[in-house]
């Protein structure tokens, strides 16, 4: 996910259809139809527990949160939903001086939803050098039950309640390689099944082609304790939510999965630039109390 922000702009605006949609008209200004302007706890229908809260529209996410007033400055934008990187060991802009739960709730109430990262352990065999001093260690299990429990704690600091999403970024990986792979799996499920076990939902972030494709041969292979939740990145592409080639048509749905489809992008709303990366979401947000 982005790492960087960068003061340069470019306007981004959409109209929302269907969740298999076109890319967003450049130099639109109308907000997403009614279709992703509710945020509406429909989880029964979808198969989801009570409580749970989900979200059909585009988000933005970007490294470091913005403040409260840019905020609400890209209200005026296409955007209404945000990824936040809030917790976790490998993240990337560790600091963040605007983020608590005063800035979750004021955010909230601007109407903007928040799906929340945890950027924790990466696979022995994560591909970004950069990532290579969070690696995950000789106890894969027991590391990802400790991670899973971390997330839940900072999740609660920042006011987020259970049935919330927490997201977990894994970057990319060589998942063919089998130690690696194993070792990687065990991780994931491990903190999946500590953060369902918490009562809330684990989902789970990375490059279509290797993090996303081993969850999917994972779960046609029949492991349990997968996310429950697919955010899969695949950038230089029209936004999609259901035609990605490594996942089954009936996997992750409904109302499972984000679309990264591009990153790095520069773009400015309400005199505000900023670098992120563009969602398209039809998944479970934050409940935040």
């Amino acid at each position: 996910m982005s790492c960087k922000k960068l003061m340069m702009g470019l306007v981004l605006a959409v109209a929302l259809t269907a969740p298999a949609m076109g890319a967003p008209p450049a130099g639109a200004v109308s907000r997403p139809g009614a279709e992703g302007r509710a945020t509406v706890p429909e989880g029964r229908a979808a198969g989801w527990q009570a409580g749970v809260t989900t979200f059909h529209g585009w988000a933005f996410d970007t490294c470091l949160a913005p403040s409260v007033d840019t905020m609400r400055r890209w209200s005026a934008s296409a955007y209404q939903a945000v990824g936040v990187y809030y917790a976790g060991r490998g993240r990337a802009c560790k600091r963040q001086p605007h983020l608590n739960h005063g800035w979750m709730r004021s955010v909230r109430g601007q109407g903007w939803k928040v799906l929340p990262v945890y950027v924790g352990s990466q696979s022995p065999c994560v591909t970004a050098k950069h990532k290579r001093g969070v690696r995950i260690g000789r106890y894969p299990w027991r590391q990802g039950t400790r991670e899973g429990r971390d997330a839940v704690q900072k999740a609660k600091a920042l006011g987020m309640r259970r049935s919330s999403p927490l997201y977990l970024d894994m970057e990319a990986y060589t998942y063919r390689k089998a130690t690696c792979g194993n070792t990687t799996l065990a991780f994931v499920r491990a903190w999946d099944r500590e953060v369902r076990r918490l009562g809330y939902v684990p989902g789970f972030y990375s490059s279509a082609d290797s993090g996303v494709r081993h969850m999917e041969t994972a779960r046609r292979a029949g492991v349990r304790d997968l996310p429950a939740v697919m955010w899969f990145a695949r950038w230089h592409t029209r936004p999609h939510l259901y035609r990605e080639p490594v996942l089954a048509k009936n996997a992750w749905r409904p109302e499972r999965r984000i679309h990264q489809y591009a990153g790095n992008v520069k773009e400015k709303h309400g005199g505000r630039k900023l670098m992120i990366d563009r969602n398209l979401v039809h998944a479970p947000v934050a409940r935040i109390g």
